[in-house]
């Protein structure tokens, strides 16, 4: 199944946590099929002096919406990350991923929602999602 993924890094060498990331979504959720350029971006929600570097891309995947979650949550572990932001409550991460959309899903609950409620609303999400092939606007 198609799947679009965004990525974010404000700690850190932001480009290679980026790149990271990617390899191990090519290592243990699927096919890349598409990559964005990278977008330089201010925090929104919250204060820092760290702007983030912000990228999205299409996987081909075979795990279903929470396996893939469970992967991009590992993959978010073993690059440093050590805390999710909660309710809104947002901080400095050294990596973020999070499923925008996955194909022919929409779910809503409490870990997961699809499309991702905010993407809309952020244009360091939407100005890399454009690049990118899909019929994904509706």
């Amino acid at each position: 199944m198609k799947t679009y993924i965004a990525l974010g890094s404000n700690l850190g060498d932001r480009e290679l946590n980026i790149e990271r990331a990617i390899r191990s979504m090519e290592t243990v959720a699927g096919t890349l099929l598409a990559s964005s350029a990278l977008y330089y971006s201010e925090p929104q929600g919250f204060s820092s002096e760290n702007y983030f570097v912000n990228a999205v891309v299409l996987l081909d995947t075979e795990l279903l919406p929470f396996e893939l979650l469970e992967a991009l949550q590992q993959i978010e572990r073993n690059l440093g990350r050590v805390a999710k932001s909660v309710d809104g409550n947002y901080s400095d991460r050294i990596i973020d991923l999070d499923i925008l959309l996955y194909e022919g899903v929409t779910m809503d609950t409490p870990e997961l929602k699809i499309p991702h409620p905010l993407m809309r609303e952020r244009d360091f999400v939407m100005k890399p999602l454009y690049e990118l092939p899909g019929e994904w606007i509706s």
